[in-house]
């Protein structure tokens, strides 16, 4: 595993980003454990963010793309971040674009803030975590309605690899069902790799029993 991602994980557990415990997802599935990007709260923790998702989007996409949409409210600062680490870490000026929830009749009119999205221009998507892909539904058409443009792509900061709508993960349905090229910085596989039984800071965060739970949810939600 890169260290980057390594670093990415204990950064998460750091800012209380990735918890573990008895939680409901938004798709309604009970799960031993949480991302909640919003606990990122500090110009220090979304500089370091930043700087992960910009080298999982170069990774994967490089940096031939013109817009980096990030859907209200938690992809606003993602995309944000990101397209700021870009520019730093690559030298690329790519545009970052959000959506209101509602749409703005004065001043600067429409339902996106930040950049437009003009015909022709390559999307990439910045979100926190997919878990049975119902977001992405609502976020295609919003960036379809602007004109001719391309969305080329999905980042996520951890993929939970659990089924999405059927039998394959929300990932792959995803790629398949909209042609989207998807990734994350991490794999829920990974997180439990580094932290399985492994000390951090005094402390075992993924111990035997939390393992059998994490073990049991994938068993009910897991890629068969």
């Amino acid at each position: 595993m890169e260290n980057y991602k390594k670093e990415f994980i204990e950064f998460m557990v750091d800012c209380g980003v990735l918890r573990f415990g008895d939680f409901v997802t938004k798709s309604g599935r009970q799960t031993p454990f949480f991302v909640n990007t919003g606990f990122y709260r500090t110009g220090a923790q979304l500089r370091r963010l930043g700087e992960y998702y910009a080298e999982a989007i170069n990774n994967s996409f490089g940096t031939d793309f013109d817009v980096l949409f990030g859907p209200a409210y938690k992809g606003i600062p993602l995309s944000v971040a990101a397209a700021i680490a870009i520019s730093e870490k690559y030298g690329a000026d790519i545009r970052y674009c959000s959506n209101r929830k509602e749409v703005k009749d004065h001043g600067d009119t429409g339902i996106l803030l930040g950049s437009p999205i003009n015909d022709g221009d390559k999307v990439v998507i910045i979100e926190d975590v997919t878990t049975a892909g119902t977001s992405i539904q609502e976020t295609l058409p919003i960036i379809k309605a602007q004109g001719d443009v391309s969305p080329i792509g999905l980042v996520v900061s951890v993929d939970r690899m659990e089924r999405g709508q059927g039998e394959k993960s929300a990932l792959q349905e995803i790629e398949e069902t909209y042609g989207l090229k998807t990734t994350a910085i991490v794999t829920m596989a990974e997180v439990v790799e580094h932290l399985y039984n492994r000390e951090y800071k005094g402390k075992i965060i993924i111990d035997d029993a939390r393992k059998a739970d994490i073990d049991a949810y994938y068993e009910k939600y897991g890629v068969k």
